[in-house]
């Protein structure tokens, strides 16, 4: 499916605007997970109240969308004030984009993945369970997590590879996982769009994922969302598809009060089948 790039920016500007608009929530700190020259990578966190360093609750880890170009940890705060009051540690992770920071979405990548391992490494100080780990994304952001789960390589120099940054499981809103040939953002990552493509490196590790999409979203097709469930379990791996119908791009965010709260709750359903929550949604 072939997009005008003006038609792209759009929007993804409407994906990111939109919801920084109707956020309220704040995180209950900030912690730097990663260093690049000056910049210093933060992921926002959000905890239950009576968390205590000495428990193991899982943990998420959700990467905003804006076409690897743009876009802030604040458009998933609404969704990590929910998951902490379910009882985990919710964060919202700051990452490179071609706006702030000139990079290419190699970097983006590499980001995540040095996000979920410094959370698995660092299990122990953030009260959580380092076997359970989700990554969570919209959009671009949604390809982000998605590639911490399927892709190899885009590790950061330096790191403790020993140390996986493959999560244990996927929440993805709108999600870019095809970057073949006709697919979002091709030409941004022809030269390696092979390694880099979620949807052509799914394996037997990728994590059980569920996947949230509207019908009319005219950046992710419906078709592509089908043909990656169909890969996921060609390989015996769980990917739940639920399909909102004539919902745009972007129908997800906190401003969409009741889309919102209709993926929510998949999301919730989804997380409590794999013994991260406990109990009904509360919304």
């Amino acid at each position: 499916m072939r997009i005008s790039t003006r038609a792209t920016w759009a929007c993804m500007l409407a994906l990111v605007c939109g919801v920084n608009a109707a956020e309220k929530s704040v995180p209950d700190r900030t912690l730097t997970y990663k260093k690049s020259g000056a910049v210093e990578l933060k992921l926002h966190v959000f905890s239950p109240e009576d968390h205590k360093a000495s428990d193991r609750r899982p943990a998420i880890v959700f990467f905003f969308g804006g076409g690897w170009h743009s876009g802030t940890p604040s458009q998933f705060y609404e969704h990590c004030t929910y998951l902490a009051s379910r009882g985990m540690v919710a964060m919202s992770a700051e990452y490179r984009v071609k706006s702030r920071n000139k990079t290419t979405p190699r970097e983006c990548v590499m980001d995540g993945k040095s996000a979920v391992r410094w959370i698995r490494n660092h299990a122990e100080e953030l009260g959580i369970d380092p076997k359970r780990v989700a990554a969570g994304g919209g959009s671009a952001g949604g390809h982000v997590a998605a590639a911490t789960g399927t892709t190899k390589g885009f590790e950061e120099e330096g790191e403790d590879l020993t140390v996986s940054s493959r999560p244990n499981a996927l929440v993805l809103f709108n999600p870019v996982y095809d970057n073949g040939p006709g697919g979002f953002g091709h030409a941004r990552v022809a030269g390696y769009w092979k390694d880099f493509s979620p949807m052509h490196n799914i394996s037997k590790e990728t994590p059980p994922t569920v996947v949230c999409l509207g019908t009319k979203d005219n950046l992710i097709p419906v078709k592509t969302a089908r043909e990656y469930k169909r890969l996921m379990e060609a390989e015996g791996r769980r990917c739940d598809l639920h399909l909102h119908e004539g919902q745009p791009h972007g129908f997800f965010n906190y401003s969409q009060r009741e889309n919102y709260t209709k993926t929510v709750i998949e999301m919730d359903r989804f997380l409590a089948s794999l013994g991260y929550l406990k109990g009904e949604p509360t919304l």
